[in-house]
């Protein structure tokens, strides 16, 4: 592979049917990948793959063993070990620290964290088998460097955990020629956002304009970030340009939170 083209390695994202997710799943494609979105929304999966010119989707649950199980399966019988593997899926729910539930949490850590964990040694474990290496990319969220966000407690404890799972997942991998890089996004414009933007204003007892006004006052490039913002810098480290890069955690955000 040489700079940005990828020669038709074969990419796996999670949570691809919209967001975030379809914007990496298209900009992988965009660049030479054959790529496989995977999400909970089958059907939302194909649509991003119809987008991508894509050889197959799968329905996968990343908090549910036998559905990882049943993806790897196919992934193996039908296209071989991934070169790339993205975990994107997550959720958030945004209310006071006070008010969350363990039920709460517990989904929010299974899907942002263990799912996440499940899904990286489902990846690597095909990757490790085929011995040829690989790239892990985990999104995680400005949120995982810095507790200064009000109202998703449960949502930081998760993503600060993407984090530091990244960089044992580095160190670990490292021998099999597997990096692993961790992405944070900050304000992205996506169904995710919508959601936050109405929670917040409640919360608040504002407008959602008033609360979106917080978001851009808060970034200093001064526009909300966007999907594809945060595609092409996972589309960078799966390149060969980020060949020596493995275990950092990349910011994306506009300079919202710098460290």
């Amino acid at each position: 592979m040489n700079g940005g083209q990828a020669d038709g390695r074969l990419a796996v994202v999670t949570g691809a049917g919209s967001g975030i997710g379809a914007a990496i799943s298209l900009e992988l494609a965009r660049r030479g990948f054959v790529v496989v979105p995977t999400d909970l929304d089958g059907p939302a999966a194909a649509r991003t793959a119809d987008r991508c010119d894509s050889p197959a989707s799968y329905r996968l649950d990343v908090t549910d063993q036998e559905s990882l199980d049943q993806a790897v399966r196919l992934l193996k019988s039908q296209h071989g070990p991934p070169s790339v593997w993205v975990s994107n899926a997550g959720v958030s729910k945004m209310q006071p620290f006070l008010d969350i539930t363990p039920a709460d949490l517990d989904f929010t850590l299974g899907v942002n964290l263990r799912g996440l964990f499940l899904a990286g040694q489902a990846a690597a474990r095909l990757m490790v088998e085929a011995g040829a290496g690989g790239c892990i990319v985990n999104i995680a969220s400005m949120a995982g460097k810095q507790g200064r966000v009000p109202f998703l407690a449960d949502y930081v404890a998760s993503k600060f955990g993407v984090v530091g799972l990244t960089q044992a997942m580095a160190f670990e991998l490292a021998a099999h020629g597997i990096r692993v890089n961790s992405v944070c996004p900050g304000y992205v414009a996506t169904s995710m956002q919508e959601r936050e933007l109405a929670w917040e204003a409640g919360l608040r007892q504002t407008s959602v304009e008033a609360v979106r006004a917080l978001y851009m006052a808060d970034t200093p490039m001064r526009r909300i970030e966007t999907p594809e913002d945060v595609a092409r810098v996972v589309a960078f480290l799966a390149s060969e340009d980020a060949a020596f890069v493995t275990g950092e955690a990349v910011a994306v955000n506009g300079g919202a939170f710098m460290d």
